[in-house]
């Protein structure tokens, strides 16, 4: 094996690694909803995984004279209320099809204002995925409409987080996820508590919340800046257009959420979409390798 082609393999690895450690993150906050609901699986994962995050960066030390404060606050909101609406959708729609639909946010911000032709074929491609996951009357396997429109909730908020992010990004550098992670704390934690109470301290609740902030915060984070500073955001891009379909493998394996034929075409359309988006992009396609972190 060549050199060069070794030095690719690392960050792949690693950002599909960190891809996992996300999906296994969402597949466990599952697991706490039947303990402290889904508004407390959020709370905990966001409260302790900004806990583990100002603990490792620190990001008080370097707080004087920055600007970007409206930025920040916006990021932070958006991130609370984005992980909110996701974790809602886990409650009655499988995880596959929650990654493919929350997606469509940051492939709506790849697409927007192309003036490409064949930029109207991966339109064409989300919206009969879309046309195939929506909660038509009568559909044999129809979702939930509720758990959809959470999801798509959570597609907006996951497109403004992107934008947001990197006026945030730009103030504040690596210490912008640390903080909009707080302020996003600060949205769900006190939700969390409203709807669970002191289940939020139970003994048997306690593994599942630190391996969700670890599996969905700490670990992932690591992981992908390596891949993000060593790949193209090309490379990025199209790699991360799998998560969907990973998401729906794990969902299969952990959660025995089984989709049917027709489900797995729209996730598979979605994904088409998104790769094509990135191969055609002209400008690096940075809309869908900033979407990464503390996106699911």
């Amino acid at each position: 094996m060549s050199q060069r082609a070794a030095s690719s393999l690392l960050p792949v690895g690693t950002l599909l690694l960190g891809m996992l450690s996300f999906q296994c993150g969402a597949a466990l906050a599952k697991q706490l909803f039947p303990l402290v609901g889904a508004q407390g699986a959020t709370a905990m994962r966001l409260g302790l995984g900004a806990l583990i995050l100002w603990l490792l960066r620190r990001p008080w030390r370097r707080l004087a004279g920055r600007q970007g404060w409206g930025a920040l606050w916006g990021y932070g909101l958006t991130l609370g209320l984005m992980n909110l609406s996701f974790y809602m959708a886990l409650r009655t729609i499988p995880l596959g099809i929650a990654v493919a639909l929350e997606f469509v946010g940051p492939l709506a911000i790849a697409l927007f204002g192309s003036r490409r032709a064949l930029d109207v074929l991966w339109v064409a491609l989300v919206m009969a995925g879309l046309a195939l996951l929506l909660p038509w009357r009568g559909h044999a396997q129809a979702l939930d409409p509720v758990g959809v429109l959470y999801a798509m909730g959570a597609a907006v908020g996951w497109a403004a987080y992107i934008l947001l992010g990197r006026r945030a990004g730009a103030a504040f550098g690596g210490d912008a996820v640390a903080l909009g992670s707080a302020i996003g704390a600060l949205v769900a934690v006190p939700v969390g508590v409203a709807h669970a109470g002191a289940a939020l301290f139970a003994p048997a609740a306690l593994p599942f919340a630190l391996g969700v902030a670890v599996l969905s915060s700490a670990l992932p984070y690591s992981l992908e800046m390596i891949a993000l500073t060593r790949l193209p955001a090309r490379t990025v891009g199209i790699l991360l257009s799998i998560e969907p379909a990973l998401g729906a493998v794990l969902g299969l394996l952990f959660l025995d959420e089984r989709l049917s034929l027709l489900q797995w075409l729209a996730i598979a359309a979605i994904i088409a979409a998104s790769i094509g988006a990135v191969l055609g992009a002209r400008k690096p396609p940075a809309d869908l390798a900033a979407a990464a972190p503390l996106a699911d």
